[in-house]
């Protein structure tokens, strides 16, 4: 393979974002083939946007641009994350749907790709992340490039019938099908994508990924994100985790600590959750003054009004679990909404019991993966996992479940707390064996292998 070209909303031009997730991946193949990577430079500018900023670091080159108060409005908080991001995560009820957010949300992709482009040499792949960037390939497509593009969507994608609810869904689809290489984060997000092809355009499923429609062979296969395994191992055993463990522990007392860590996202659950850990102090009186839940979630997107009402949502939530069960020495919910370092949050997985992933519905959640490579061998915790997250596909020894079902995931809660040793060591050491064996090289590699397999 020739240069590896990234696309992505953000860069990991800051060496400090280089530790973990999709940067991990995409900068070995950026660094070994001298590729270069495009997003935005996190600046916003008042009316008009200059050069682009262009610099390199350890032979990767970055081409950042910035956006102007209406391109980040329109593009970013509008259309990508009040439109795209509700409706893909099977939200409609909550999109806002604006015929020019769409507008501006199309003119910068076609803005990067005019960056792009002029750059881009044969032999070159390009390989674009996420839903900022639905209409990437066609906009590259159309400035002349005839190589190889591939797509990842990092988040859900949702069936045909909620996907045709976006206005625009025949263009992002058409614009989709001129990627090489489309990359979802499960089986069942390939199948939805693939299912609305053969449903609306007359596209057939020729097996092994390939799809033919509108004149074009394209391959869409499930290719689920995994994580730095062996480093996050690792870090779990760090000096710093251990003092995040040793401070937790002066809290806990002895006591049983069942952690959830979540941005604050009304795809993430917690309102259901949080009626979940209710319902565990209410139903299972035993686990009264025994057992200490922490939710770690941190704000996210707090411009956005949907976010700021699940914030308030929570508190009165953990209020009411505090007032009726606390006491002067314990705490049943500490709700803390910030975030802390990867290193930190290994060290409170290490010692937690139970971990909650309980999102309504997730592209994959790597919290799950973290947690389970965070434990400690000879005394594992337990992973209750919803079975809307992608994760579910692979880690099918976690005890997965509805989160809508509230009663059942208290119960769940009891049983994992219940769980004998043996088993929390059986269940954890096949969860361990997948995370390790299907982890980011493994995912890099399996990607960039489909995309550099000759499409003509």
């Amino acid at each position: 393979m020739g240069r590896l070209i990234a696309i992505s909303n953000r860069t990991a031009a800051d060496a400090s974002a280089r530790a973990g997730g999709l940067a991990v991946a995409v900068w070995e193949s950026l660094r070994s083939t001298g590729g270069i990577w495009f997003g935005w430079s996190g600046n916003i500018v008042e009316d008009e946007v200059g050069e682009p900023q262009v610099f390199s670091d350890e032979g990767v080159e970055f081409v950042t641009t910035d956006f102007t108060e209406a391109e980040h409005d329109g593009f970013y908080l509008q259309y990508a994350n009040r439109v795209i991001w509700p409706v893909f995560h099977y939200r409609v009820d909550l999109a806002h749907f604006s015929s020019k957010d769409f507008d501006v949300y199309a003119d910068v992709n076609e803005r990067i790709a005019e960056l792009v482009a002029p750059r881009l040499k044969e032999g070159d792949s390009v390989w674009v992340h996420d839903y900022h960037f639905l209409l990437m390939g066609d906009f590259l497509r159309r400035s002349g490039w005839t190589g190889p593009i591939g797509f990842f969507l990092h988040i859900p994608f949702p069936s045909p019938e909620v996907f045709r609810a976006l206005p625009e869904h025949e263009r992002i689809a058409r614009a989709m099908c001129e990627f090489s290489v489309l990359g979802f984060q499960s089986k069942t997000d390939r199948s939805n994508f693939v299912r609305y092809l053969l449903e609306n355009y007359d596209a057939v499923d020729e097996g092994e990924g390939w799809i033919g429609v509108f004149g074009r062979r394209i391959r869409a296969n499930a290719y689920p994100i995994g994580i730095d395994a062996k480093g996050f191992a690792e870090a779990a055993t760090s000096p710093r985790a251990g003092t995040a463990a040793t401070r937790i522990g002066r809290f806990l007392g002895g006591r049983n600590l069942v952690l959830g860590v979540d941005r604050m996202d009304y795809s993430k659950g917690l309102p259901q959750r949080f009626e979940a850990v209710g319902k565990l102090f209410d139903h299972f009186p035993s686990t009264r003054g025994r057992v200490s839940v922490t939710q770690i979630a941190p704000p996210s997107r707090s411009k956005v009004e949907e976010y700021r009402d699940l914030r308030t949502q929570l508190d009165g939530l953990a209020g009411r679990i505090n007032g009726d069960y606390g006491d002067l020495d314990w705490i049943p919910l500490r709700y803390l909404a910030r975030s802390y370092d990867r290193r930190e949050l290994a060290g409170l997985y290490r010692i937690a019991r139970v971990c909650l992933v309980t999102p309504l519905r997730d592209g994959m959640n790597l919290v799950a993966k973290e947690f389970v490579m965070a434990q400690d061998p000879d005394d594992p915790g337990v992973l209750v996992l919803s079975e809307f997250a992608g994760a579910a596909e692979q880690l099918t020894d976690a005890l997965i479940v509805n989160p809508h079902d509230t009663y059942k995931v208290a119960e769940t809660i009891y049983h994992a707390l219940e769980m004998t040793l043996e088993e929390r060591q059986a269940r954890w050491e096949k969860l361990r064996d997948i995370v390790m064996a299907q982890d980011i090289e493994w995912w890099r590699h399996k990607f960039l292998d489909d995309l550099s397999t000759d499409l003509t």
